[in-house]
């Protein structure tokens, strides 16, 4: 095997291999298919073809692998998208291994093709984009090598070099090409059958459960991994919010964990109201994804109206209703991938109703655990004196717990009363142990609290906020009367937030913010979006105050003018300098010249053969012409594809000795027919 024809083969091979990785990142391949598919490439990039002498015998071995995964989609085990991209993967992996030639190459780059589109299918994430310009620039070159390596006669080189350049270019122009085409051309909306959520290849990292155990592992607040994305109404502009997300209360402790004494509500609803709404309420669209791990819902405090949830499955989107447990928590009562739904809440600083509460509730805001050490109500009147006020009582508990104990994400493991071992042993602790006591320290008191989970903090990409599963976080809930529910945070505010490194914590901000731009500007992109964009370009917007649109186009249409104009010059000038040059004309007309001259001793093409198939005939049957022909074939290619145009007085050089050549050949044929 030839360099040039190893560098095809390796540029398809990698081609295919990204096709595949397409699907693979949406982490429902089964993994025995990508063992096969990786096992498959890697042979292949060794150069090595092992079903090169057997195509047919593997080709049929791939018939009960598909019975296997009809067997699978038939009983319920496999999608039925998922098992068409596993057998496509395994249908190019046997094509991978098998003999190269045309024929074969076409079959890769198909099962390519097919893998990509199975990709959409199952993500169209920003992974997915990453795959598919991968595949797309890989294909690409390698169709156009192949191009060339057949036009080149057996055993002269390809002349890489030479071809690498406009190949290049030729790929550039095509992939601007299909970014017009994309943006322009009149089209619907392609992600209808588009999943909107994944596994992915990463596990859920955080989410909630039935209790909060004193003493757990803190490692949480290092996990940069984004787990929510919520769109904002009223956009609040800034880059990081303080903010307060919740999903579920605890009212119950019994020294080591805290439970909440609630019942479900059996009954399932499209639309929960949880209290009442208030002026200028926030409007949330929340995206939960599939880092989360948790069907509890999460909301700006404080929710009062929660609906319109979908659930995202690896089949697709579908309408979910919500289930009211107690504490405040709302669950959705389909399992998925991930979850969107719509949240009104009120403002931050409003009182709030608090909301559907039982007399049981209400008595367990004041629960003690039967064991509470004494001097932990000690500690709480030294520290808040006679203060009746609820909330002041809080403010100065939460103050001094902020300015006497350190923050630590390093534990001791667990002990036998967590709380007095953070409040007079260790006196340090991460959010729940501050939470913890500033709760039951009010509540030895007679202030009613309870524990509030979720998370704290927003950061800002593009128009959207993410919150991460570092920035899980606990606070008390202090009840004040005419008030509702008030946000009372012991945690010294530098370690409520996420703890992670800032590097990784840059990188995935960098990432969601190519990925917000990818859903927006491809994933989501639709018919009114094109026509958004055309109006734009054209029209002015109306300026605030103003009852009229300004008569001229916007400076933004006169840009776009600018560079459109521009781009044809440019390309005016480009053809221009090229004409006189016409290195493909004269290559013609020296390769129409060729052919006359050979057709005189009989040498034509015959159907459908090209001058590279005449010379590499003539090189098979050891014609006398070969040596002369060959050498001025390739000259041709060279001209013709290769961006090494004929010099001034070349064609005719080089035509005067093939045609010396030709009358030497002309007479020994007569010489032979008068012998004869």
């Amino acid at each position: 095997m030839t360099r040039p024809n190893r560098l095809r083969l390796v540029l398809r091979d990698l081609g295919t291999g990204a096709a595949f990785a397409s699907m693979a990142v949406s982490g429902q391949v089964p993994i025995w298919v990508l063992g096969l598919v990786v096992l498959a490439l890697f042979v292949a990039l060794m150069g090595r073809r092992p079903f090169a002498r057997a195509p047919r015998l593997t080709a049929v071995l791939l018939v009960p692998v598909g019975g296997v995964l009809y067997l699978a989609v038939a009983s319920g085990q496999m999608d039925l998208v998922v098992a068409a991209c596993s057998f496509a993967g395994l249908v190019a992996s046997q094509r991978l291994l098998s003999d190269t030639s045309p024929t074969t190459d076409g079959q890769v780059l198909l099962a390519g093709l097919l893998m990509i589109a199975g990709g959409a299918a199952l993500s169209g994430e920003l992974l997915f984009a990453v795959c598919l310009l991968t595949f797309a620039v890989l294909a690409s070159l390698s169709l156009g090598l192949g191009v060339v390596e057949a036009a080149v006669p057996p055993g002269e080189p390809v002349p890489v070099r030479q071809v690498m350049r406009p190949l290049a270019m030729g790929t550039t122009l095509a992939m601007l090409g299909a970014v017009a085409f994309f943006i322009l051309f009149p089209r619907l909306n392609w992600n209808m059958g588009a999943r909107r959520a994944s596994p992915g290849l990463g596990t859920a990292t955080t989410g909630f459960s039935d209790t909060v155990r004193l003493g757990g592992s803190g490692t949480l607040k290092s996990n940069p991994r984004v787990v929510l994305r919520a769109k904002l109404t009223p956009d609040p502009g800034v880059e990081q919010l303080a903010s307060y997300w919740v999903g579920r209360t605890y009212d119950t402790f019994d020294g080591q964990e805290w439970s909440t004494i609630g019942a479900p509500n059996k009954r399932s609803r499209t639309r929960v109201t949880l209290r009442r709404g208030a002026e200028k309420q926030v409007y949330q669209k929340i995206e939960l994804l599939p880092a989360y791990g948790s069907r509890t819902l999460i909301a700006l405090e404080t929710p009062a109206k929660l609906g319109n949830a979908l659930t995202h499955t690896v089949t697709g989107d579908k309408r979910t209703q919500l289930q009211e447990l107690g504490g405040d928590e709302l669950r959705f009562v389909e399992q998925g991938l991930g979850y969107a739904y719509e949240v009104y809440s009120v403002p931050p600083g409003t009182d709030a109703d608090p909301g559907k509460m039982a007399q049981k509730e209400a008595d367990q805001l004041l629960a003690l655990p039967d064991n509470l050490d004494p001097r932990v109500e000690a500690l709480a009147r030294q520290v808040v004196g006679d203060e009746k006020d609820p909330l002041a009582a809080a403010n100065k508990l939460s103050a001094w717990l902020q300015r006497e104990y350190q923050y630590t994400l390093e534990l001791g493991g667990d002990v036998a009363d967590p709380l007095v071992d953070f409040l007079f042993v260790r006196k340090a602790g991460h959010c729940e142990h501050f939470a913890s006591a500033l709760t039951l320290m009010l509540r030895t008191l007679g202030f009613e609290t309870r524990l509030a989970t979720g998370f704290f903090g927003g950061e800002r990409v593009g128009g959207e906020y993410i919150v991460r599963a570092g920035d899980a976080h606990a606070w008390t809930h202090v009840l004040v009367p005419g008030r509702g529910f008030v946000t009372v945070d012991a945690t010294p505010p530098a370690f409520r937030a996420n703890q992670s490194l800032q590097l990784l914590e840059s990188l995935i901000s960098l990432y969601e913010a190519i990925e917000s731009a990818w859903r927006a500007s491809v994933v989501d992109y639709s018919f009114r979006d094109q026509m958004n964009f055309m109006r734009d370009l054209s029209r002015s917007r109306r300026e605030p105050g103003k009852e009229q649109r300004t008569r001229l186009p916007p400076l933004r249409a006169w840009l776009t003018a600018a560079l459109v104009g521009a781009a044809v010059y440019w390309t005016w000038k480009k053809l221009s300098r090229l004409k006189p040059r016409t290195p493909a004309l004269e290559a013609t007309r020296f390769a129409d010249a060729m052919e006359r001259q050979l057709a005189t001793v009989g040498v034509g093409s015959r159907d459908g053969e090209t001058l590279e198939d005449v010379s590499a005939r003539l090189t098979r049957e050891a014609h006398p012409l070969a040596p002369t022909v060959s050498p001025l074939t390739r000259r041709y290619l060279e001209a013709r594809f290769g961006q090494q145009p004929l010099q001034p007085g070349e064609a005719s050089r080089l035509l005067k000795d093939l045609k010396q050549a030709v009358d030497s050949q002309r007479k020994q044929q007569a010489s032979g027919t008068r012998a004869a």
